[in-house]
Parts: C-alpha cells; sequence; structure tokens
C-alpha cells in the first residue's frame, strides 16, 4: 500500500513538539495530537503504529537537531580551549531554547516513563563526552590546568547548564519575587551565557598552587 502523500506524519511531530514540553509522555494524548494537527487518529496509527514509537521518534528528531549544532561547534578550526569555549556558549543557548523540553525528559524519566528513559540512556551521554573531550584536550594543550575531568565537567555544568534549567522553571511556577523576576530573567541572556563560560574557564586555567592560595 502506498504511503500518504501528505507528509502527516511530519506535521503530527509538529505537533509533539509544540505539545511535549507541557504534557510530557504521559500527559500526550493520542486525541490531544490528532486534534493540534488537525489529523484523523487513523493516520496517527498508519505512520507511527502507536504512542511509544512516536515519542521515540520525536525525542530522537529533536536531540539529534540539538546535538548536530553542538557537534559542529566542537568541529571547528581553534584551539581546544577556543572550541571549548564555542561550544559551552551554545550549549548554554541551546539549553535556553529548548530547555522546556528537555527538562520534561528528565521528569518524566524520574517518574518512571519507559521512553524516557530508554531515550536518556541511550543519549544522555553524548554531549557530556564531546565537552568531556574537548576538555581533556584544553588540559594536555595546557590551555586547562590539569584536573579530574569529571570534576571540570561537573564545575562547568554547575556553572553553565544548571542555570539555564531552573531559572526558567522558578520563574514559570512563580518561586521569583516580582522585584527579582526582570533581573533574575537576565542571567538567560547571551550577554550571562558568554560572561559564566570566560569565568569557568578561567578558574579551570588556574593552577592547584593558585587555588590553594586563595
Amino acid at each position: 500500500m502506498a504511503r500518504p502523500s501528505q507528509q502527516l506524519d511530519e506535521v503530527l511531530l509538529q505537533s509533539g513538539r509544540a505539545l511535549f514540553a507541557q504534557h510530557g509522555c504521559g500527559g500526550l494524548s493520542l486525541r490531544m495530537l490528532a486534534e493540534h494537527a488537525q489529523v484523523n487518529v487513523g493516520m496517527f496509527h498508519y505512520h507511527f503504529k502507536n504512542k511509544d514509537n512516536f515519542l521515540t521518534q520525536l525525542l530522537q528528531t529533536m536531540y539529534d537537531e540539538v546535538f548536530a549544532q553542538l557537534q559542529a561547534e566542537v568541529n571547528h578550526d581553534g584551539s581546544a580551549l577556543q572550541r571549548l569555549r564555542e561550544a559551552l556558549c551554545l550549549l548554554g543557548r541551546l539549553l535556553r531554547e529548548h530547555g522546556s523540553w528537555i527538562g520534561r525528559v528528565w521528569a518524566d524519566a524520574a517518574q518512571g516513563e519507559k521512553v524516557a528513559r530508554q531515550f536518556l540512556e541511550k543519549n544522555g551521554a553524548r554531549h557530556v563526552l564531546l565537552i568531556t573531550g574537548l576538555l581533556m584536550q584544553a588540559m594536555q594543550a595546557g590551555e586547562l590546568a590539569m584536573a579530574p575531568p569529571t570534576q571540570a565537567l561537573a564545575f562547568l555544568m554547575g556553572s553553565i547548564a544548571a542555570p539555564m534549567v531552573i531559572v526558567p522553571r522558578a520563574l514559570e511556577m512563580g518561586f521569583v519575587p516580582p522585584m527579582l523576576q526582570e533581573p533574575l530573567s537576565q542571567v538567560l541572556s547571551d550577554a550571562a551565557i558568554t560572561d559564566r563560560v570566560n569565568r569557568a574557564l578561567y578558574a579551570l586555567a588556574a593552577s592547584n598552587e593558585e587555588l590553594h592560595r586563595v
């Protein structure tokens, strides 16, 4: 049987992108998707067979797009430190843009959602390995002080990635007093991301002797 030509699978995936961050694996229903996409539920089953297949393809597609951008930055010309700096700045911007659905995947996995857990098992280490590889190259080149890579990575992620995940959620959930909402939102700006990256890499460039003197 010939495949329908209306590209309804892509239409459904676009609706999945729009709805996933709010509803997650458990709350995203076939009826909701079909209504948002204005597609007959039968077409959903034709293209994806079941909800788990749809969610697996949706999450993988969204992540692969993010990962491709990060990998391209890593493969640019320049020193390891230069490429690490640009990759970390890009990571911050990507988390700002995609943090809502990424955070939802982690929350779903913590609640035992099978598709979310399988997704993280398959992809959770890919971007971490990219950043860790650049860290080790910069250390070997003498651009950063030698340190356990996992310790350096944890410091970077705490400085750069954590604010991009925590701040938007705190603002959305109303945990931030009104007087602090505007100043705190500036943490998500390009300038603030670049500043944190530069400060974090400056700290990692310090020798152990310099750190012990502080």
